[in-house]
This record gives C-alpha cells, sequence and structure tokens, in this order.
C-alpha cells in the first residue's frame, strides 16, 4: 500500500523543510492530541533511509513506535 499526502502550508519552503525533517522539531509538532508526546525521533534522508517517531501519552499510560523506509533505492 502506499500512502500519498498533499497539504499547502503558507510558509517559507525552507522553513517548511526544517520542521517536517529535523528530530527537533518533528518532536515538537508530531503528537496526536495535547495529551500525547513525541520523546524521540529519527529520520534519514538518504536514499534507503529510515525515520522512527516514537509517540507517547503524556501520563505514561501507553505508548509506541512508529516507522519505515522514506523512499525507495532507485
Amino acid at each position: 500500500m502506499q500512502i500519498t499526502i498533499e497539504v499547502n502550508i503558507a510558509a517559507p519552503i525552507d522553513e517548511v523543510w526544517k520542521a517536517w525533517t529535523s528530530p527537533a522539531d518533528i518532536q515538537q509538532w508530531n503528537a496526536a492530541s495535547e495529551d500525547w508526546h513525541c520523546p524521540s525521533a529519527e529520520i534519514d534522508l538518504r536514499a534507503g533511509g529510515k525515520f522512527s517517531y516514537r509517540m507517547e501519552a503524556k501520563d505514561g499510560s501507553m505508548g509506541f513506535d512508529f516507522g519505515g523506509p522514506l523512499c525507495q533505492e532507485s
């Protein structure tokens, strides 16, 4: 299965790219709601690279790892 996400953001492209690809920035926005947070994020933008994010409820009641490949090697 392949999922494609498309969105228009009213911000300079370099700021959007940094927010989407910087682990520190990802940890700031990657949360399902105010009750959740992203205590860790890793991303490798090279061909064949992967991403891995840790999502947790702030109260510690649950959490999960989310990750996968970023792109296929040609």
